[in-house]
């Protein structure tokens, strides 16, 4: 519904459609329609104190009903309030602000409709509601959306939790462009800058003891002879493009350290001098394992 300047741009003479069962009680005394043709009766005391809006609307000068008894309704059903929201999103916001047991909010097809209703009629009830669940597992999993959201509502701390669980998704694929879409550029921004920081800080650690730095010539630390570390560099590289992937880490550590061709080259790789082995398999995993757990795990 898009707010109007008089009650009088809101209202017809009488309703059209039949009325939802849980607010149809005769005691209400306004009637909302939704865009899909079902009625609302509820009482307009609990849309003034739940809704700034609908306070606001109520303190304009109402129109004085006609006294003539031949234009009333005979069941004296009041005048009706179309919105623009439909009858699911309606009967959601309605529930939350009657004192009725909630919908199942499960999905952000249906929460998102009743955020925006809540904001347009500033309800912050609904709000608060829809805000508590966020953390319950059907919304969490989908942390990119659910980033989407708490960005667009200024919940900071919820924002924090979600950019934290995009870390197991890869946010340049194409799949995910319609939501970032809908992100605003700080947002969007500061959830590159996490993903990427994340990478480019495990780089750089890989080059810092005690790992090998291979940008130049090296010897064995057992002979002295040269050493080629051509595997490391070829292990740091698939490590990266993983953290690019799926800057969690997770799956470098759990899976990627064991089981990737290159890393098993890497722990194999031995100085052709002394058939020494070149990399110390269980400290250099450790080591990874740390560092990866000191990267930044939410936006700042």
């Amino acid at each position: 519904m898009q707010a109007a300047e008089t009650s009088d741009s809101l209202t017809t003479s009488s309703p059209r459609s039949e009325f939802h069962h849980l607010f149809a009680s005769p005691e209400g005394d306004i009637v909302l329609g939704s865009k899909d043709g079902v009625l609302f009766r509820v009482h307009s005391y609990t849309l003034k104190t739940t809704s700034g809006w609908f306070r606001a609307m109520y303190s304009l000068p109402q129109r004085t009903p006609d006294s003539r008894p031949e234009l009333k309704a005979a069941d004296n059903t009041p005048d009706v309030v179309y919105v623009d929201e439909d009858s699911r999103t309606l009967e959601g916001l309605l529930r939350m602000v009657c004192g009725l047991s909630i919908p199942n909010l499960d999905s952000y097809d249906i929460i998102e409709p009743i955020l925006h209703a809540a904001e347009k009629y500033d309800m912050p009830g609904p709000m608060s509601i829809i805000r508590a669940l966020l953390s319950t597992p059907p919304l969490m999993s989908d942390p990119l959306r659910l980033y989407a959201v708490t960005c667009r509502y200024g919940w900071q701390d919820e924002a924090m939790m979600a950019s934290r669980a995009t870390l197991t998704l890869n946010i340049h694929s194409p799949e995910h462009r319609n939501t970032l879409q809908k992100l605003g550029s700080d947002a969007l921004l500061s959830l590159f800058s996490l993903h990427r920081t994340r990478r480019e800080a495990l780089r750089k650690r890989l080059d810092d003891p005690p790992f090998v730095n291979d940008s130049g010539d090296t010897s064995c630390s057992n002979c002295g002879s040269l050493v080629d570390y051509h595997t490391w560099r070829e292990l740091k590289y698939v490590i990266i493009m993983e953290m690019d992937a799926r800057p969690l880490g997770d799956t470098v550590c759990n899976t990627g350290l064991l089981e990737w061709s290159a890393a098993r080259a890497c722990w194999e790789a031995k100085c052709i001098n002394c058939d020494r082995v070149l990399y110390d398999k269980t400290l250099t995993m450790r080591v990874i394992r740390e560092c990866i757990e000191q990267l930044p795990t939410t936006i700042e």
